[in-house]
């Protein structure tokens, strides 16, 4: 158990309340960077239709006015390319639609993902779950109860990944009462956070939040979702002692992805900002084929690539393992970088 003090942290009601004011209209998303008068962005909002359209307004202070190649921008922001039916995509691409209990998938042997909330604090256009039924797995009380039952009744697992949507899209109370639930299964032993609500939103770790944390017996781990240098701010550098105050630990996966980050002098700086933040870099995933995203493809060959451009440029232990999921696979399945051996 870790003693923490907080300074200056943020109030429960300053992340909510930044919550209820995302941006949700592509145009306004577009005036507020000076780019409502470009033709090729403007022209993609009707892709809202296909996948709503939510942007933190301390992730649009980020982005830089003006650029219509802005790497922020270009995660978030509609675009017609979401409306081509591309060959080998798919609406559940890591086969996921069918949870052993409610909103919770067994997809390996130790660990299983429990989808705590549906919703998002921001929408990114690649999201691999943008077509999931949440409706289906609704996160609330009972449906946790019943995961809980699962999990008491599995002791192979060792571990919970919270995912989503974004499980920090619950409130703090939620948390703690599952967090705590958790804590009283002896078989357990970590818990793992996957969450993008503290890169856009950062006042989303609040003191309560981290006392919950710092308080759980289980060994807590952050997977940060960054994909650019340029999410990672001062707020958010902030957020992140926070979390290592309360003895988490700190990780980040990325999604290599065409014209945001696929270049190896945007990985080394990304991987060097993480670790400045406190975050050790963990995976770089390849896109996983789900339709509407196809724009953001970067092939296998062009991953390696750049990986093995990436190697000469950072210490060993800022090079994050090149990696896809194939569903139904019992691990990730890492990316043979096809470098000399002998």
């Amino acid at each position: 158990m870790a003693h923490i003090v907080t300074l200056n942290s943020p109030s429960r009601e300053d992340w909510l309340q930044q919550l209820a004011d995302v941006v949700t209209d592509p145009h306004e998303l577009l005036q507020l960077l000076a780019l409502d008068h470009h033709p090729d962005l403007a022209a993609g909002g009707d892709a809202r239709r296909l996948f709503a359209l939510r942007v933190p307004r301390a992730f649009i202070r980020r982005m830089k006015k003006g650029d219509a190649q802005d790497p922020l921008l270009l995660q978030v922001l509609t675009s017609r390319q979401e409306f081509v039916d591309a060959p080998g995509y798919s609406t559940d691409p890591l086969d996921e639609q069918n949870s052993v209990v409610p909103g919770l998938l067994h997809k390996y042997k130790n660990r299983a993902l429990l989808l705590v909330k549906g919703g998002c604090a921001v929408n990114c256009r690649y999201c691999f779950r943008r077509h999931f039924p949440y409706q289906d797995n609704q996160g609330n009380k009972r449906n946790w109860q019943d995961a809980l039952d699962y999990i008491t009744a599995h002791p192979e697992l060792d571990e919970i990944i919270f995912s989503g949507g974004d499980p920090l899209m619950a409130k703090d109370h939620e948390l703690a009462w599952l967090i705590d639930a958790l804590g009283a299964i002896p078989h357990l032993k970590r818990l793992r956070i996957h969450s993008r609500l503290p890169v856009v939103i950062p006042d989303r770790i609040t003191e309560a939040l981290c006392q919950t944390l710092a308080e759980t017996r289980l060994q807590v781990l952050m997977v940060t979702h960054i994909n650019h240098a340029r999410e990672i701010d001062e707020a958010l550098c902030d957020a992140m002692l926070r979390l290592k105050r309360a003895d988490v630990t700190l990780l980040n996966q990325s999604v290599l992805l065409r014209g945001v980050n696929d270049d190896a002098q945007t990985l080394a700086a990304l991987s060097n900002a993480l670790f400045d933040a406190g975050i050790l870099p963990y995976y770089l995933h390849v896109l996983d084929k789900v339709q509407g995203a196809a724009h953001f493809f970067v092939s296998d060959e062009e991953a390696r690539a750049l990986m093995r451009s990436l190697l000469p440029r950072v210490s060993g232990y800022l090079v994050p393992k090149l990696a896809r999921e194939i569903g139904g696979e019992p691990s990730k399945t890492p990316l043979d970088l096809q470098l000399r051996q002998e």
